[in-house]
């Protein structure tokens, strides 16, 4: 393997791929619906779904980083945290969406990664004041870190 695959395996593994760490991202929201992604462990804390799309917005940055593509391209108007429904409110119909949104944000970052050359990898991405390989490497570490937010979260739902 090269480097550069080996990186492509990090960030398939964080966000849907089996791995020894246990839950991805991805696994940490099969089977949720709407109103427990919906809902708040205390009022103006993060729910999953907010999560959900802040990792989306993240893997939009990341690959717009690495094409040099300009900024306002997001689906969604805002940056980093966009708020979602309370559990009265949710849609699975939404809920879905967003599930979506977020396949489809992490299929374009995979796409942008998979043209990186090996040569890449030192350098500066757009934008970024950390390496390419970093900004890669990092958008698998905050799939995680968000991973386990949300088991958390089912957890403490839960109780």
């Amino acid at each position: 393997m090269t480097s550069l695959s080996h990186l492509l395996a990090i960030i398939d593994r964080a966000y849907d791929r089996a791995s020894w760490h246990g839950t991805n991202l991805r696994g940490s929201v099969r089977r949720m619906t709407a109103p427990e992604a919906a809902w708040r462990p205390a009022p103006g804390r993060h729910n999953a779904w907010e999560i959900v799309v802040h990792a989306a917005y993240w893997k939009y940055v990341v690959r717009r980083r690495l094409t040099g593509e300009p900024r306002g391209s997001f689906p969604l108007k805002g940056s980093d945290w966009f708020v979602r429904p309370a559990p009265a409110s949710s849609s699975e119909v939404d809920w879905a969406a967003d599930l979506a949104l977020l396949d489809e944000m992490h299929a374009a970052l995979r796409r942008a990664a998979g043209q990186l050359r090996v040569r890449d990898l030192p350098a500066r991405a757009g934008g970024s004041s950390v390496t390419t390989f970093d900004l890669v490497a990092g958008i698998a570490a905050h799939d995680l870190y968000h991973a386990g937010q949300i088991q958390l979260l089912k957890r403490l739902h839960r109780r």
